[in-house]
């Protein structure tokens, strides 16, 4: 279901920019914010801009009312559009089409935060599902409010993961948990969630949005292209050798070192006083 003429696209993803802090917010509590392609290409399209505005330093997602993203709109997207949900009813299916729509629609968003050059962290306020809990975790940090909950559902449609579950899930906690999490698709509640370590900390509902902006408030006032490269470092760690890995941290610490936010990090240490870092 795409935005109608009485709600926007920008009223559905809302945005703002605050103190070097991206703020992307899903828009659909009526849904519980499952996400169309639409709002999809929207957030691919502000994480990317993120990425090429020095200004933007921190990247915030989360959703209003009760509902993180509680997967896909299986309605959204009319037949042959890129992002349609292979599952739509009365979809005329063709060989290729389904692989084709998984590529352009959920690894695209979930390629767009991994690859986004700024930290973005995941403020959970409610359920994510399916493509909703990827898509948490897929950012570098998530919080998660006292009653959010995360639900590997696709099993319960008789469906095989998407948007880089099988990927994220077995980096995060192994393979046997990803499988048991995978398998049964039961409600994880956030403090399971925390201990299993994919989410790095809980906190009451009504303190969420306040201690989202604190954590992207430090990372705004850090040194950008370090964390950037930092960012990089982490996610492509676990795809190699020690070899590969070796050698892009020497890559990562050459280019790293040409930036004025590094010269500045060497001399307030020296100088014994608190870097003012610039994101340059």
């Amino acid at each position: 279901m795409s935005a109608s003429p009485e709600k926007s696209l920008e009223s559905l993803v809302l945005h703002t920019t605050d103190n070097g802090v991206s703020w992307i917010t899903l828009n659909r509590p009526e849904a519980m914010n499952a996400v169309t392609w639409d709002q999809r290409e929207r957030v691919i399209g502000l994480l990317e801009e993120a990425s090429a505005d020095p200004s933007v330093r921190a990247v915030v997602i989360t959703g209003t009312g009760r509902g993180f993203c509680a997967g896909a709109d299986l309605r959204g997207g009319p037949p042959g559009k890129a992002g349609a949900s292979p599952g739509e009813a009365g979809a005329e299916r063709i060989a290729g089409d389904v692989a084709r729509t998984i590529r352009r629609g959920a690894q695209r968003l979930i390629a767009a935060v991994l690859d986004c050059e700024k930290p973005v962290i995941a403020a959970v306020n409610g359920t994510a599902a399916g493509i909703g809990a990827h898509l948490a975790l897929a950012c570098d940090l998530v919080l998660a409010a006292e009653g959010a909950k995360f639900i590997e559902v696709f099993a319960r449609r008789g469906l095989v993961p998407d948007g880089g579950g099988a990927y994220l899930l077995p980096r995060l906690v192994g393979p046997q948990r990803a499988k048991e999490l995978m398998f049964f698709g039961d409600a994880l509640p956030a403090a399971e969630a925390a201990r299993l370590g994919l989410v790095n900390r809980v906190v009451m509902d009504g303190e969420l949005e306040e201690t989202a902006r604190e954590w992207a408030g430090r990372l705004a006032a850090g040194p950008t292209r370090a964390l950037a490269l930092t960012k990089q470092l982490v996610n492509t760690s676990l795809d190699g050798d020690r070899a590969a890995a070796f050698a892009a941290e020497a890559a990562a610490q050459e280019v790293n070192m040409t930036t004025a936010d590094a010269n500045e990090g060497v001399a307030s240490f020296v100088e014994r006083r608190t870097p003012r870092y610039r994101g340059r």
